[in-house]
């Protein structure tokens, strides 16, 4: 037992290692688009005025969600396209099956994430700089150039799990189109043929998932809700791809 357990660890490590190299490709695209995001950002997030004894005060927000919103769709994307065909015959270069290819792909993803969400986190400091010093502006009151330690932590597991929850969820899709081409189009039809009427009943789907998952004020409860979603999301697409590979 001990000895297989070995075998399929190895096997999984260097298939993980094979996709971080290979992958590269992947991260390239990370940078370029957060870097858009941050030129977005440079525009400021929002803007309010007012006049006080005469003088009229206009003030600009600033804000790097734009990053992490293009993270997270980064994410998404890029869960789907490692489950394509193209991605999914690199795999067979080594002695493997479907679900040491499942594992690895996790363990993909979950190293993506993380340096999505630490990039995307640092990307606030960058941001603050560059109005600092290149954006015609009056440096706003008691803004503060640094997090705490634990804000910080806090910050980056929390990122961490929304940007993994969009991978998971777009990993499951990926694996639905592989399962079956059809799901391509069922999909979307789907979606939209649920979303659409019962918004219209007063009930928005997107408006209730949005404040399930980003507006739970306890850290433990978002971080549990993520998790559970997480592991349900990856179980399913396991399962979808094995039985493809059955079915082959």
């Amino acid at each position: 037992m001990s000895l297989t357990a070995v075998t399929l660890g190895n096997v999984v490590k260097k298939l993980y290692i094979f996709k971080m190299k290979s992958y590269m490709g992947l991260f390239t695209s990370l940078v370029i688009l957060q870097l858009l995001a941050l030129l977005f950002s440079l525009s400021g997030v929002g803007s309010s005025g007012g006049s006080i004894n005469g003088n009229y005060v206009s003030v600009t927000y600033y804000s790097a969600d734009m990053v992490i919103a293009f993270t997270l769709l980064w994410s998404f994307i890029s869960a789907i396209m490692i489950t394509t065909k193209a991605y999914r015959e690199d795999d067979f270069i080594f002695v493997t099956n479907r679900f040491i290819s499942n594992l690895a792909n996790i363990a993909f993803l979950i190293t993506a994430s993380l340096i999505g969400a630490i990039t995307a986190l640092l990307s606030s400091f960058l941001l603050k700089v560059v109005i600092y010093y290149f954006v015609q502006v009056e440096p706003a009151i008691n803004s503060s150039m640094v997090y705490s330690p634990m804000e910080f932590i806090l910050g980056m597991v929390t990122t961490f799990g929304y940007i993994f929850l969009f991978s998971a969820v777009g990993y499951l899709i990926g694996s639905f189109v592989q399962f079956h081409k059809l799901f391509m189009f069922l999909i979307p039809v789907l979606l939209i043929g649920f979303i659409v009427p019962v918004s219209r009943n007063g009930f928005n789907i997107l408006i209730y998932a949005g404040e399930f998952y980003f507006q739970e004020p306890s850290f433990f409860l978002t971080i549990m809700k993520v998790v559970g979603t997480v592991g349900i999301l990856f179980s399913a697409s396991i399962l979808l791809l094995n039985q493809r590979e059955v079915r082959k």
